[in-house]
């Protein structure tokens, strides 16, 4: 059986195949089309998606898609009705927009199949691709479930039970009482774009005194004791759909919002703060109501939000779960992922067979293909076959290498497949990095990537994080030896790194620990704010000579300037 899974209605677009239970390829459409969170029908990633699987568009059994519109439009209507300053905002995304959306939709398809013989469409509820299908690609057998975004087709928080092959629902929240525009809104105070740069809002946390703010903005937020969310919407505008966010009230509170390129000020800085602080309060006290509920030993927590790795770091050391799962693609570009599993073990009852521990399922280019490119481009390049010797050496000398290795992983963590290195024991790395290769705000954080079997020795975390979801603590006498990726309140995003996942990674990370006593890379994403990762060596090349990189290692190839 061959399921196309696809998610076009959301931000993300994203595409993956799954034959017989296997994802064997999933890609997001913004690595092809270099649009960064492009919300266009993902026919790109459709065709890539194929031909890794080695099959063509007549292959396809099944098609579902991770969104059915029609869910929830008694409550969307009733709401826009009692607020009638919304309507024509709303008209234009849920009835216009959505419109157009299924028109691209059906176009695609009957250009792909010209008589009634195609493969069966199935529009799956957003949740259910986001929760259920997470759990079924999860390596649990029970697990209490948590969905948590902006909102899909009306709802915004989801809780339930999964065993097996079944899910139970017993809560759900309704836009506009959402975690994911409570969040949306602190992000656009800080002059970030909301539903964009969430990331940055939670690095920017630590900067400030969440005390400052902190029971003003308790008030904004609550959980009862069913799990329902509610929100006080007398601080907030986004319930309007409209431009701006937050309501005078907010502003009057608060402070001026920062301009997109102003300083950051100490409003921002102790908003931020209050903000993650609550977020991650409240969350947890969802998180015991799960426990209570389910008694489950594991927790899988999906949606936009479960990418707030500082939260889900307090949900492994604070609550009873014994580890959370947080699918690496978490957002609305794992929902392709999660339509399929749906499908195929909610929907058509299949035994689970797959668990989705390895995120490079994207695409990978061999020393052929690349020095075709290099050639192409009238570039010099050394063959070495000690590749990952050579890149541990350059590190351990303080260079910044563009590290473009195997199949790409998927999500918007890079994971060691394309990646920018460094070595993160020089103590001004993380600035050089900022401004010179990635040229972003100079506060942000970068990534630890450690080895599976010696992170304990630099980090407090007792569970892996393979996919960089769980912020942890620095060890204290260990923050000074690797300054670049301890944030200032002493944490760090850490990636585990097992040698069956990625061997190269894992040989570059273990020859520079030989070199330098300190198996441990700072690892960021291999683009340049505002763009996608890079996916092709044609993009690893135009990113390396135009930002500060030092060196280049692809495939085997090594190219400096």
């Amino acid at each position: 059986m061959v399921i196309l899974g696809i998610n076009y209605y959301f931000h993300d677009s994203t595409a993956c195949i799954v034959i017989d239970g296997k994802l064997v390829a999933a890609m997001e459409e913004e690595r092809l089309n270099r649009d960064k969170h492009t919300s266009a029908f993902p026919e790109l990633a459709i065709r890539k998606c194929l031909e890794m699987a080695g099959i063509s568009i007549t292959d396809i059994d099944h098609i579902a898609v991770s969104i059915k519109p029609t869910t929830h439009w008694w409550k969307k209507l009733k709401y826009v009705l009692g607020h009638l300053k919304s309507f024509m905002p709303f008209f234009g995304h849920h009835v216009v927009n959505a419109y157009a959306k299924q028109r691209r939709f059906w176009l695609w398809y009957k250009q792909q199949w010209k008589t009634n013989e195609g493969p069966k469409v199935h529009f799956i509820q957003h949740h259910l691709t986001h929760v259920a299908g997470t759990f079924f690609v999860s390596p649990y057998k029970e697990a209490a479930l948590l969905g948590i975004d902006g909102s899909g087709e009306w709802a915004t928080t989801w809780l339930g039970h999964g065993k097996g092959n079944t899910v139970q629902k017993f809560g759900e929240s309704f836009f506009p009482h959402s975690f994911g525009s409570f969040y949306e809104t602190v992000t656009q105070f800080c002059g970030f774009k909301p539903n964009y740069d969430e990331g940055k809002t939670m690095g920017l946390a630590p900067m400030g005194n969440h005390e400052v703010f902190k029971e003003e903005v308790e008030k904004m937020i609550s959980v009862d004791k069913q799990g329902k969310v509610k929100v006080d919407l007398s601080y907030f505008n986004y319930q309007y759909l409209v431009k701006n966010t937050y309501s005078e009230k907010f502003l009057k509170i608060f402070g001026a919002p920062r301009s997109p390129k102003g300083a950051f000020k100490d409003n921002h800085k102790d908003l931020a703060a209050a903000f993650q602080h609550v977020l991650e309060n409240r969350v947890l006290e969802l998180c015991h109501i799960l426990y209570e509920r389910t008694k489950a030993p594991y927790l899988v927590i999906s949606g936009g939000v479960s990418l707030n790795s500082v939260m889900n770091g307090r949900i492994v050391r604070e609550t009873p779960f014994k580890d959370v799962y947080v699918m690496p693609a978490a957002g609305d570009n794992g929902t392709a992922i999660g339509a399929a599993y749906y499908l195929y073990n909610g929907i058509f009852k299949n035994e689970r067979n797959y668990v989705h521990s390895d995120p490079y399922v994207g695409t990978s280019y061999n020393n052929e293909e690349i020095k075709k490119v290099i050639d192409g481009a009238k570039l010099n390049a050394d063959y070495v076959q000690d590749i990952c010797g050579k890149a541990a050496a350059l590190l351990a000398e303080g260079k910044i290498i563009g590290w473009f290795q195997g199949p790409m992983e998927i999500g918007p963590r890079a994971l060691g497949s394309r990646s920018i290195l460094a070595n993160p024991a020089f103590p001004q790395m993380k600035d050089k990095i900022n401004a010179e290769v990635k040229f972003r705000e100079a506060y942000r954080p970068f990534a630890p990537s450690a080895l599976l079997e010696s992170y304990k020795d630099f980090f407090d975390l007792e569970v892996e994080a393979p996919f960089m979801l769980k912020v942890c603590d620095v060890l204290e006498d260990k923050q000074a030896v690797i300054p670049a990726v301890t944030h200032v309140d002493g944490s760090a995003r850490l990636q585990t790194v097992s040698k069956e996942l990625h061997p190269l990674y894992h040989q570059v990370i273990s020859e520079l620990g030989a070199l330098t006593g300190v198996p441990v890379v700072l690892n960021t994403s291999f683009n340049i704010q505002g763009e996608p990762v890079v996916e092709s060596p044609k993009d690893a090349l135009r990113c390396f000579y135009s930002t500060g990189l030092d060196y280049l290692v692809i495939g085997n190839y090594l190219l400096s300037k």
